[in-house]
């Protein structure tokens, strides 16, 4: 067998790295093999480096995410940047709403929450910090798509669609037309189309030529709490902090349009 080149092995160790979930607390060799389809020994090896190099952690005979992958994590200029920015809004957006707070960006056809504030009492997500959701069945997601250019949408909605819950989007032509009325509105909200039981509303970030940040939302029980009241304030805090990271544009629309009911 030919050696493998540096791209190769980068590749494999990309493939490994990304074997592990969020849920698990450490994997053994012989699972990431069968994860990665990856040769037991190829894996084994391709461990026992990220271990010396504090990438991976031992965990009895198997291994963990390190802790030295986090500290590389709160490097990422984007995603500290807007965090740090977002934050006192997050808080005073919790305080407003008493509900589950995200922050995500946009990466692909996906979002990736870049920071989240739970409320006590709040309903169970599927969302972390770090983990990823089709953009298409999240408010933050169509928040930002609805502020995209019109390529990055496009390329969403000619993509797959995949469905989260029965209430999930996945026509594009009616993912379309909600999009022009999340820009008209300057909100946009999830009916249940994340997880049975969670509803949304949301907001996006913009930056100071009006390019799309990211975006804020506000998520709670649906039979709890009202989208029509909590929508404001999600408007005002993402303005807010557009204009606190030099969003000199107007409205980012009217902010007030009623949420439509899903049947």
């Amino acid at each position: 067998m030919a050696p493998a080149t540096d791209d190769t092995y980068l590749h494999r160790v990309v493939t490994v790295l990304n074997a592990f979930r969020a849920e698990e607390n450490a994997v053994g060799a012989a699972e990431l093999a069968r994860r990665t389809g990856l040769p037991r020994s190829t894996v084994h090896r391709i461990a026992l480096t990220l271990v010396e190099e504090g990438l991976l952690e031992r965990h009895g005979a198997e291994v963990r995410l390190g802790l030295r992958l986090f500290e590389i994590g709160q490097r990422v200029p984007r995603q500290r940047a807007l965090r740090d920015a977002a934050l006192p809004y997050m808080s005073d957006l919790r305080e407003a709403t008493r509900q589950t707070v995200h922050l995500a960006v946009l990466e692909g056809s996906e979002v990736v929450y870049v920071d989240i504030l739970r409320s006590p009492g709040g309903p169970p997500m599927p969302s972390r910090v770090g983990g990823r959701l089709p953009a298409h069945a999240t408010g933050v997601g169509k928040a930002i798509l609805a502020f995209s250019p019109p390529e990055v949408a496009r390329a969403v909605l000619d993509g797959r669609l995949p469905r989260l819950s029965e209430r999930s989007t996945v026509a594009p032509g009616l993912l379309a037309r909600e999009l022009k009325g999340i820009r008209r509105a300057g909100v946009a909200y999830d009916h249940e189309e994340s997880a049975q039981g969670v509803v949304c509303a949301a907001g996006p970030v913009l930056g100071p030529g009006g390019e799309v940040l990211g975006a804020l939302s506000v998520s709670g029980w649906s039979n709890r709490m009202r989208l029509d009241q909590v929508s404001p304030a999600v408007h005002t805090a993402a303005l807010a902090l557009s204009r606190t990271l030099g969003h000199r544009g107007g409205t980012l629309g009217d902010g007030g349009a009623r949420p439509a009911r899903r049947r």
